[in-house]
């Protein structure tokens, strides 16, 4: 974005980082939401709406939210569909892969063997620094869990190799969630090869927060397997400082989740910065949200701070006064 929106984004700060202003802004978000809520879900609707989008409005770069309350109300900021996934798209791999071999009858736990010559040295990969040897085995089950909780890159590139490809990802994924909402088209080998690329993945957040609903609220795969990813996302130890930074110490509170981090587009922004979660309370009720932030013209750590924000402010509104069924 142009730099004369940067001193706007700069007086911001001060209710995206810590210290007493934070304090105070938030302690009237909570007020604000306690009176909404004598009107109804409706007005709680918007007054969240309303909160957020003056949150995100001098932010130098575009950020996108959904958030879905108990499967029902649904409240959305900038939802259009262009936001790069990056390393949020694994989720989708992982699920067509399931789909796939669960139709197939192919255990998760079926052994693959890996040449280290054919892995990219270069690229995020804990499973590359945590195998040694020329060549190594290991379970699917756990390439796909390198892919949710460590978003390793290697290992999401060989499953597009060996298993599903990304257009037969990106055809299976929309028959569970409108097509209209989101793109994949291009894995990570190609989009380290070719940094541009990573717009070539895209969704709205609502797209993705509708496919966390579906794999938490629903069922779209047999027992084990939608038990297996839920369980992989809620082991997700990327981007702590995102979603899950203000829900860490929440008594009771349960968050999986998957990021996703882009890299400098040809302006020096960062192309794709963004976090998804599934949220449960201890109440029983639950919510998904999903922030994408894209060409954003700071470093990840203000965008963490964004996505950490918009995270806390709907806790607040969620568990502090949302009205149960």
């Amino acid at each position: 974005m142009s730099r004369v929106r940067r001193p706007e984004y700069l007086k911001r700060l001060k209710y995206l980082l810590p210290g007493l202003a934070v304090s105070l802004f938030v302690s009237c978000v909570s007020r604000q939401a306690k009176s909404i809520n004598e009107a109804g879900d409706d007005a709680v609707c918007d007054g969240l709406r309303d909160t957020l989008e003056a949150v995100v409005s001098g932010v130098p770069g575009e950020v996108g939210i959904a958030v879905i309350v108990d499967s029902r109300d649904t409240v959305v900021v900038n939802n259009s569909d262009g936001y790069p996934l990056m390393s949020v798209f694994k989720l989708h791999q992982a699920i067509a892969l399931c789909a796939d071999f669960d139709r197939r009858g192919i255990p998760l736990d079926t052994v693959v063997r890996i040449d280290r010559s054919s892995l990219d040295p270069d690229t995020w990969s804990p499973m590359l620094k945590e195998n040694a040897g020329a060549s190594f085995d290991m379970p699917v089950r756990e390439l796909m869990r390198y892919t949710l909780a460590l978003s390793d890159n290697n290992a999401s590139n060989l499953m597009f190799d060996r298993f599903v490809s990304v257009a037969a990802t990106d055809s299976f994924v929309a028959r569970l969630i409108p097509r209209e909402g989101f793109r994949l088209a291009v894995s990570e080998a190609d989009m380290r090869r070719d940094h541009s690329l990573c717009y070539s993945n895209h969704s709205s957040p609502l797209s993705t927060a509708l496919l966390f609903e579906r794999l938490f609220a629903d069922s779209i795969l047999a027992p084990e397997s939608q038990a297996f990813i839920r369980d992989a996302l809620g082991g997700c130890a990327t981007g702590v400082d995102r979603l899950t930074a203000p829900l860490a110490a929440k008594e009771g509170v349960a968050v999986a989740h998957k990021t996703g981090s882009g890299y400098r587009n040809g302006r020096g922004e960062l192309a794709a910065h963004n976090d998804a979660a599934y949220v449960g309370l201890p109440d029983g009720r639950h919510y998904t949200i999903v922030v994408l932030v894209k060409d954003f013209a700071g470093d990840e750590r203000e965008a963490s701070a964004i996505i950490s924000r918009v995270s806390e402010l709907a806790y607040d509104f969620i568990a502090g006064c949302w009205k149960a069924d």
